[in-house]
């Protein structure tokens, strides 16, 4: 699928319908000098090809991080800038 590309200023506006077209399952690419900028695009789309990862994914993997008792150990990092 060819995207198609606008100017800031016509993406500005043509927003309206740019909207329209991604609802559709349409990408556009918005350029500013010529430079692509901003990419809209279907909501749940995947841009990278890469599968999405939840945030919720990332729970307890700090685990430990900050030793046994984090308290303590953030004040003693506190207390060297003071």
């Amino acid at each position: 699928m060819v995207k198609k590309r606008y100017g800031a200023e016509e993406a500005r506006t043509l927003l309206p319908e740019l909207i329209e077209r991604a609802h559709r399952g349409e990408r556009s690419v918005i350029t500013k000098r010529g430079k692509p900028y901003a990419e809209v695009v279907p909501v749940g789309s995947n841009t990278n090809g890469k599968p999405r990862l939840s945030f919720l994914s990332l729970a307890g993997t700090g685990r430990g991080l900050w030793g046994h008792d984090s308290r303590k150990t953030l004040k003693r990092l506190r207390d060297e800038w003071q």
